[in-house]
């Protein structure tokens, strides 16, 4: 069976960024046998930290998407992040836009394989973990990569986002 379109747009964008693991190898998207809708679940069916999950979250950046990459741990601080990008309104985006601006659904946003590059700040609290696991297109799609992977793939902006 031929996987998700989605997830064939993010091994590719995997593929042509080099993109590797927490042990040099290149990263691979997973499916998981049931979907992840939560930093939790993921964390728990992967056998890893709950911080050790990059939740790909899109906000309404002044009618502008805007991804951050945040550590599962916490939750992210719209006010202090708005006052840190300089944005004067930030809030969750509607299932739509996200839809949209991505190609993908909530629960599957992957950092890669959208239509076009997005903003994207990466919260420094994955820093502390040697291998983080981010979404890979669908909710049950997850692969393996480092903090200074997910910099350089998506050129993201390093920050305090909780």
């Amino acid at each position: 069976m031929q996987p998700h379109p989605n997830v064939q747009a993010v091994q590719r964008a995997l593929d042509e960024a080099g993109a590797r693991n927490g042990s040099g190898e290149a990263s691979l998207v997973r499916l998981l046998p049931d979907a992840v809708h939560t930093a939790a679940a993921a964390a728990e069916a992967l056998g890893v930290a709950v911080g050790a999950i990059a939740n790909s979250l899109i906000f309404d950046a002044d009618d502008a998407p805007l991804l951050v990459l945040t550590s599962g741990a916490h939750r992210v601080d719209t006010a202090g992040l708005a006052a840190t990008l300089g944005v004067t309104h930030l809030r969750r985006a509607t299932p739509e836009f996200v839809k949209r601006h991505t190609g993908q659904v909530i629960g599957g946003v992957a950092p890669v394989g959208h239509p076009a590059p997005l903003r994207t700040v990466v919260d420094t609290a994955l820093a502390g973990y040697d291998e983080v696991w981010a979404a890979g297109g669908v909710p049950r799609a997850v692969f393996p990569t480092t903090y200074a992977e997910l910099l350089r793939i998506t050129t993201g902006t390093p920050a305090e986002v909780a």
